[in-house]
């Protein structure tokens, strides 16, 4: 048994693999959680190390724990916030509801690694978890990490999007097409103004997570136990907050009532609900671009996206929208995560709700995976599609919906019958409108024109 040491806790004692920088709380945690393999992300932990250093700072500054020994809480915290110590949380996300193993797990470790730089016992729940509880630590390292994953990954992989479709957009504003409505042929549009639909929607969901990250500020800590703030200083949370928006640069600030932000989850339920938001939006777009991909025979044909990777193992030379394909997944991963987050947000039971873990974990992969995917589809598709400006415009010309132009001067009866001959005889609206109407060929010409009639402030047949 070389291998192990043995550490202790209230219920006895605990063997703790020898190079372990947990304890007892942590081992059992893993012993007891063999679930999914799946533990916290890292910038949960990350969020996870910020608290732990703005506590131990905060408690210093009101005169509670000794400088030296919150410097070395501080140093050690600060090394779990960065990376250093990742593989010293193993605990599954399935876990206790209140996030209480991932807590103690974090003051163990920190409690150990400032032992070492201070020469003196550290301790994880006396120094380390210094006036806090798992059950406003959690909710705040939650609300924390939402916003660290959004200022990183999820808004700039957004905002990216959204310029990349918009310069896209302005390649293309020659290029008239024909709109469709139910999968049908419709009026024609311009591509850049089909675009502008995809960078208006990736734009407002933008601004709706924005909007929903203004509640997620708002942090739990201070709230200890039950939201009273037994065992902690009454500038406590305030400290940690502001401690928290300096580190980060992120607007923190105290709750303004910790019994709700203690057994409620609404802020990140609300996070969640703008993020299936945009999850919908991009699977638009993404789908958008597999119909205008397909082909290139027997399909739409009117774009070709760029070629990224060989589309089978058996039929050579075929190419299929994979980036389009991989944003659609990530997407319905999102929405499926939402779902998780609503259950988990309607599980506060009187002064506390009890499932943390898993609306962090969703939230915090729903972000991190809408952002990366937004980056890939707007790099490795949007960025470098081509247009096949032959065939747009060839089906635009035998469109026999243009037919609607005509209406204010030959009324809709006539302009359906118009439409059904060119139809069935294969011909274009122009050469049969000439022969079931008066209007002269130089008429039709500018009534039927295509880009005119994607131009604002038209009336048809004007």
């Amino acid at each position: 048994m070389t291998d192990y040491r043995v550490e202790s806790d209230s219920l006895g004692e605990v063997l703790v693999p020898a190079n372990a920088l947990y304890g007892a709380q942590t081992q059992r945690a893993i012993d007891n959680f063999p679930i999914s393999g799946i533990t916290f992300s890292r910038t949960f932990i990350k969020a996870l190390g910020l608290v732990k250093l703005a506590a131990a700072r905060a408690n210093a500054d009101l005169g509670l724990l000794p400088d030296d020994m919150a410097q070395a809480i501080q140093e050690a915290a600060q090394e779990v916030a960065d990376g250093h110590w990742d593989d010293q949380f193993p605990i599954d996300i399935y876990q206790t509801g209140s996030g209480t193993s991932t807590n103690m797990n974090a003051n163990e470790v920190i409690a150990h690694l400032a032992s070492e730089k201070l020469g003196r016992k550290v301790h994880p729940n006396d120094h380390v978890n210094m006036g806090q509880s798992s059950n406003d630590v959690i909710p705040t390292a939650m609300h924390v990490a939402a916003w660290l994953e959004a200022d990183a990954t999820l808004l700039p992989g957004l905002r990216h999007l959204q310029a990349v479709i918009e310069s896209k957009a302005r390649e293309v504003t020659d290029v008239v097409k024909t709109g469709r409505t139910h999968l049908m042929d419709a009026m024609p549009v311009r591509l850049d103004q089909e675009m502008s639909a995809w960078a208006t929607q990736v734009r407002k969901g933008v601004a709706r997570v924005e909007r929903a990250l203004e509640d997620v500020s708002r942090l739990a800590i201070g709230g200890t136990a039950v939201g009273t703030g037994i065992n902690t200083h009454p500038e406590f949370g305030d400290r940690v907050a502001a401690i928290l928006s300096e580190i980060t640069g992120l607007p923190f600030e105290k709750t303004d009532n910790h019994f709700e932000a203690l057994s409620a989850q609404d802020a990140m339920v609300a996070l969640s609900g703008q993020l299936k938001t945009v999850a919908a939006s991009l699977m638009k777009i993404a789908n958008d671009l597999r119909w205008m991909n397909s082909g290139p025979i027997a399909g739409l044909g009117e774009i070709a996206l760029p070629a990224v990777q060989p589309g089978s193992s058996i039929m050579p030379g075929k190419i299929n929208p994979v980036i389009a394909e991989a944003m659609t997944m990530a997407a319905a991963q999102v929405m499926g995560n939402d779902v998780a987050v609503t259950i988990g947000g309607q599980s506060g039971v009187f002064e506390l709700n009890v499932m943390l873990p898993l609306i962090a974990h969703n939230v915090l992969q729903s972000e991190k995976i809408l952002g990366n995917a937004a980056r890939v589809l707007a790099d490795k598709a949007i960025s470098g599609f081509t247009v096949n400006r032959e065939r747009i415009s060839s089906v635009v010309d035998k469109n026999p919906i243009l037919v609607t132009a005509l209406n204010p001067i030959i009324g809709y009866e006539l302009g359906a019958k118009i439409a059904k001959r060119a139809y069935a005889e294969g011909r274009s609206i122009k050469e049969v409108a000439a022969e079931m109407t008066d209007l002269s060929p130089e008429e039709l010409d500018r009534i039927l024109d295509p880009a005119r009639l994607t131009r604002g402030g038209i009336v048809a047949g004007k």
